[in-house]
């Protein structure tokens, strides 16, 4: 990736966009909203409310891609500007675990505090497990000022 953005910045959520030689190759969002009860379980939007936190979503990226970063780089980069942009306490995500490679990497980067797999919460086809990530910690340190290009949205 030589090239990083923070798109569609507006207050309480973020876009960041990995660009590799023009080509838009990975994304991570953030937002300020919690888990939502139904779907999800009570207990867990209870402990993830909008507001302190920040929830990623969309991350994603292109299958030639994978594995050499891009996944890594914006979700720090994401993590990065939540705490920067402060008010945060936690940063939550969940994940369909059934598709490949997804489990493994957030098991690298985070830490599951709940595993709805046995509860169907979504339906057949979807393994719904639900992670945090410490707001004080960075997948791979960078700050704001690894962040390129940053574009307010308007």
């Amino acid at each position: 990736m030589n090239r990083h953005q923070v798109l569609g910045c507006q207050v309480r959520r973020a876009l960041v966009v990995a660009v590799l030689d023009g080509e838009v190759v990975g994304t991570t969002a953030f937002n300020s909203a919690g888990p939502a009860h139904p779907p999800h379980p009570r207990h867990l939007a209870e402990r993830y409310p909008p507001g302190p936190t920040a929830q990623l979503l969309r991350v994603c990226v292109r299958a030639a891609h994978r594995r050499h970063g891009p996944a890594r780089r914006t979700v720090d980069l994401a993590c990065a500007f939540a705490a920067d942009e402060g008010g945060y306490d936690r940063i939550y995500l969940h994940t369909n675990a059934d598709v490949p490679g997804v489990e493994p990497f957030w098991r690298r980067v985070a830490e599951e505090v709940f595993d709805a797999r046995p509860t169907g919460e979504h339906g057949p086809g979807v393994a719904t497990v639900h992670f945090e990530i410490p707001l004080a910690v960075r997948v791979g340190g960078a700050g704001l000022s690894d962040v390129h290009g940053a574009v307010p949205a308007g």
